[in-house]
Formats: C-alpha cells, sequence, structure tokens
C-alpha cells in the first residue's frame, strides 16, 4: 500500500501546514459572541424593515380602495372607438393578413407599412378607400372586390375558420 506522503520533506510540510493551520484558526477565533450579535441584530432590522413595509402596503391598499370608489366606471372599451383598433404599446395586436388570400407575405408588409394592420381594418375599408389602397398597393383596380377581401377579413374576425376555407381556399 503506497502512502500519499512517502518522503520525510513531504511529510514535514503536512505537518507545518497542520500546526500552521491550527495557529490561524487560534488567531482569528473571535469566540463567536461578536458574530451571535451582528446575526441578532440584523435579524431584528429585518423584522423592523419587514414590519415597516407591511404596513406601508396595508396604507396604500386602504388607498387604493378609497380611490376605486371615488372614482367613476370606466367607459366600456369598444373596438369602434376613434382611431381604429388599439394595437398594444409597441405595435403589437396585428391578425396575420398573409390568411386572406390575395395576400402574400410581401403584401402583407406593406399593408403594415400603409397601417393596416388588422381584418377589422379591411373589413372597414370604404370603396373610395379600396381603390386608393389597390394604386398604393400597384395590383390592378377590382382586385380587392373580386378576390373577396373585405368578406375574408370578416370571417377570419368571427373566427370562422371553416366558411374561410370553404369559400376561398
Amino acid at each position: 500500500m503506497a502512502l500519499p506522503f512517502e518522503t520525510a520533506t513531504q511529510l514535514a510540510g503536512l505537518g507545518l501546514t497542520l500546526v500552521g493551520g491550527w495557529f490561524l484558526g487560534l488567531a482569528s477565533r473571535s469566540g463567536g459572541a461578536k458574530w451571535r450579535e451582528r446575526y441578532q441584530d440584523e435579524e431584528l432590522e429585518h423584522a423592523r424593515y419587514r414590519d415597516e413595509a407591511e404596513h406601508r402596503i396595508r396604507a396604500l391598499e386602504g388607498e387604493l380602495k378609497m380611490l376605486r370608489t371615488q372614482a367613476p366606471a370606466p367607459a366600456p372599451a369598444t373596438e369602434d372607438t376613434p382611431g381604429g383598433a388599439w394595437r398594444g404599446w409597441f405595435g403589437w395586436g396585428r391578425d396575420n393578413l398573409a390568411r386572406i388570400r390575395g395576400i402574400d407575405e410581401a403584401r402583407e408588409k406593406r399593408l403594415n407599412e400603409l397601417g393596416i394592420k388588422t381584418y377589422r381594418e379591411i373589413e372597414k375599408l370604404a370603396p373610395d378607400d379600396e381603390a386608393a389602397l389597390e394604386q398604393r398597393l400597384d395590383v390592378p383596380a377590382g382586385t380587392i372586390g373580386e378576390q373577396g377581401w373585405r368578406e375574408q377579413a370578416a370571417l377570419l374576425r368571427a373566427g370562422n375558420e371553416r366558411a374561410h376555407a370553404e369559400k376561398f381556399s
């Protein structure tokens, strides 16, 4: 069986390391009282902070309850508000316009650039707007009506996937 320390120099180094560690431990020992006091002080500080935070939360909840009783009820939001449907803070709330037959990804991107991002906006196109949109998209006049974009948008917005697939696929 081989020993981990075979030479006298290795054994002397091990002994010196053990003795040095023992002295270092004795020199750095504080008796534990200092650390126990610090721990108790931190524990008390944390309890005080927690109590203050809970008190502040209760006060804010009471204030919120009072404000809710005083505030008038908000008007219900509708999709027909001026300015069109709300699209979120960063332009989210878009529909996948490429699902409409006649709109590919490039045309969908162009529609988005023109501010048309939802089925509702296509569904609500007036005939004059339709003609102007066809010009801006560089498609032949009457394309939107012939392909039934408004009808497709209405079906997709209403969630009638089956009816859309049967009629336009």
